[in-house]
């Protein structure tokens, strides 16, 4: 299938590893200019270096940290200075730690809340009016499977995800004349170095190894198996397509079958 988005230009958040990196490589594989953000300048231009040698759209980089209050600011500025336009873009954020509700401070909530709801929505309110000026836009956000099941021991994200998923909702509904969508993504248990961290810990806590761990929650999995950067990069590029313009309002999950919830 033809995603039809070559010469889109795309910002992506939170995109120096893990799953950020995989959608803006997947982009950039359908001919997207892509613009990378996060804090790690080495990083960041390795992954551009790596796009720009396999062909298709071009990468460049920004160098950006969401829990910044002028986040939204600054990158849009820079985003638009270097691509002029943005067309697509792919709200991502970092995970916050695990702990229960107990452990949620008030300068907890208010610092995450920052990076993981604030500076997104901000930054899209920013780059919203370019994309109806020209009739044409993709906002994906992208959250986590807590939104619709809550994950024992992830009471903050389980707390400020779901703000997002309002956000996006009644977003979409507001923009949808316009030509632009907005929908969100939600990973399961996908191969990442946050999975990878999350294992740890839960082998720490329970006196298990991390192999067992992770053993036990594959088999927890329909499909038996964590899924693949490459595969949730591929359902997210997807819905920054041409074909997906009837789309809108959308919560998708790319989980194996591991949500129970209807």
């Amino acid at each position: 299938m033809d995603l039809a988005i070559a010469g889109k230009n795309a910002l992506v958040l939170a995109s120096s590893r893990g799953l950020g990196k995989g959608i803006a490589a997947a982009l950039a594989k359908e001919g997207a200019n892509v613009i990378m953000c996060g804090r790690t300048a080495d990083l960041l231009q390795a992954n551009c270096d790596a796009i720009n040698s396999q062909g298709g759209g071009r990468a460049d980089w920004i160098q950006g940290d969401l829990c910044d209050l002028h986040f939204a600011d600054s990158v849009a500025t820079e985003a638009l200075h270097k691509l002029g336009r943005v067309d697509i873009l792919v709200n991502n954020s970092g995970g916050p730690p695990p702990g229960s509700t107990e452990d949620m401070t008030e300068v907890k909530l208010l610092s995450h809340f920052q990076s993981m709801v604030l500076n997104l929505i901000g930054i899209a309110n920013r780059l919203l009016p370019g994309m109806k000026d020209i009739g044409w836009g993709r906002i994906l956000t992208v959250a986590s499977s807590g939104v619709i099941e809550p994950i024992p021991g992830l009471a903050l994200s389980n707390t400020l995800r779901p703000a997002l998923a309002g956000w996006s909702k009644t977003l979409a509904s507001e923009i949808a004349r316009f030509g632009v969508t907005s929908n969100m993504l939600l990973p399961g248990s996908i191969q990442t170095d946050r999975l990878n961290s999350l294992n740890m810990i839960a082998a720490e806590r329970s006196g298990r190894t991390v192999e067992q761990v992770s053993a036990d929650a594959q088999t927890a999995i329909p499909i038996g198996r964590y899924g693949t950067v490459e595969e949730f990069a591929a359902t997210a590029a997807f819905l920054c397509s041409a074909p997906a313009s009837y789309i809108t309002g959308a919560v998708i999950r790319c989980d194996g079958g591991s949500s129970r919830s209807v």
